[in-house]
């Protein structure tokens, strides 16, 4: 092939990726695992994407590969590419003007004065100081990790990693110790590791002075529901027991996590000291004080058909619960989130991406309405215009901005919890 020629096909497969990210498609069935990885990638790194199209355009065009008409149409291609990917950037720069105007109406126009001083975030940190320009690069001055500590008898399943900071939060109260958070890791309950997700948050959050723990929980098909659960609530009566080692304080304890860790971060704080979902420990206090579900599935039931045919219920069926939606139907719905909706509810900030194609926005909206229908506590809510699954693993714009405003939400929650304890 020549340079031209492959020129002219990067240009196709530029074009064709970008296109993926811009538009929002459902309905494609054993493709969509293409599409998703396609959009996802591409639209949270669109800025990275234009500058190595534009480099290896400058390269060919030295190298005269524009002499040919195969390299002239390449490049007309990649200039549609190019105005296809400025528009997700600029997207995902908007998703500040999304997060705040979700945080106001979710905790009231003066939220941020709820914050006292010394943690108030100091111009939405800088966006992160521009990590969104090292999308992978993680670690953080000022943390310390503790990796692999067993709070199960399930061997690797039943590890969690605890994110420390190494100095209290300039300005904050020493003696109070740090609040926590919990990480939930997704994976479709069946594959997943503790130190592959939510690190950006994590990070970030150890850094202000937040103590944070990461768990991982046993997997289906070799394990069924509600094992998945029970681990999860295992980590957090670890957490009550154990935090105050590496310096937390577990009167505040904060639970997230993405998709199928969104499913049980929320089932987790709708569900506290639950006895049948916490064999041997009935009695430990599982409560949590603020939930952020990630574009979780909240309605295992798909009670209103929003999924139809691109359903998940054969892949419950026969690896999660191992008995069907007609013959257990009273498990699958104890399983979802929405069947506990109640009063009781903790504060909860819903995050959710417009064009998620592995887990719809009309189920999250379905969650949301329910919540602020009976809810006494705040319940905030961000729909993300043009975000993908998966959207946080990695720092993006829209990532480093989610980041700024999830820890905008908890710490309002943490001054909440404090001053009402006061």
């Amino acid at each position: 092939m020549t340079l031209s020629g492959f020129y002219f096909g990067l240009s196709i497969f530029s074009a064709v990726t970008a296109l993926s990210a811009v538009i929002r498609v459902r309905r494609l069935y054993f493709m969509t695992p293409f599409y998703f990885l396609s959009a996802w990638l591409t639209g949270e790194l669109a800025f990275v994407h234009l500058c190595w199209q534009l480099l290896f355009t400058v390269l060919f065009v030295l190298l005269g590969g524009l002499q040919t008409e195969s390299g002239q149409q390449g490049l007309l291609i990649f200039a549609c590419s190019w105005i296809g990917l400025l528009y997700l950037h600029r997207q995902s720069m908007d998703t500040a003007v999304t997060l705040s105007e979700s945080l106001h109406q979710g905790l009231g126009d003066n939220y941020r004065r709820d914050i006292p001083a010394e943690r108030l975030p100091v111009l939405r940190d800088q966006i992160n100081s521009q990590e969104w320009m090292r999308p992978f690069h993680m670690k953080r001055e000022g943390v310390v990790v503790h990796r692999n500590i067993p709070y199960g008898d399930h061997g690797e399943r039943n590890l969690l990693d605890v994110y420390q900071p190494s100095t209290p939060r300039q300005g904050g109260n020493p003696e109070a110790g740090f609040p926590v958070l919990l990480q939930v890791h997704g994976g479709a309950w069946m594959i997943g590791n503790k130190q592959q997700q939510g690190l950006p948050l994590m990070y970030h959050l150890a850094q202000r002075g937040w103590l944070c723990v990461a768990c991982n929980y046993r997997l289906s098909p070799k394990e069924v529901f509600p094992a998945h659960i029970i681990d999860v609530k295992k980590t957090i009566a670890w957490i009550r027991d154990s935090a105050e080692q590496y310096g937390g304080n577990a009167d505040f304890l904060a639970i997230t996590g993405g998709s199928a860790g969104g499913h049980l971060s929320s089932l987790a704080a709708l569900t506290p000291n639950k006895a049948e979902w916490q064999p041997g420990f009935e009695q430990a206090d599982t409560s949590i004080s603020a939930a952020v579900p990630f574009y979780g599935v909240y309605d295992l039931l798909d009670r209103d058909n929003i999924r139809g045919a691109m359903s998940m219920e054969s892949t419950l069926e026969k690896y999660v619960f191992k008995t069907s939606k007609a013959s257990d139907a009273d498990h699958w719905d104890d399983a979802s989130p929405l069947s506990h909706v109640s009063a009781t509810a903790p504060p909860m900030f819903v995050l959710q991406g417009s064009h998620d194609s592995l887990v719809w926005v009309e189920e999250a909206r379905k969650f949301v309405a329910s919540l602020r229908e009976v809810s006494e506590q705040a319940v905030a809510y961000a729909e993300l215009a043009g975000a993908q699954h998966a959207f946080e693993i990695f720092h993006s714009v829209r990532t480093d901005h989610t980041v700024n405003a999830v820890t905008d939400f908890l710490e309002w929650s943490y001054a909440r919890c404090s001053s009402s304890v006061l």
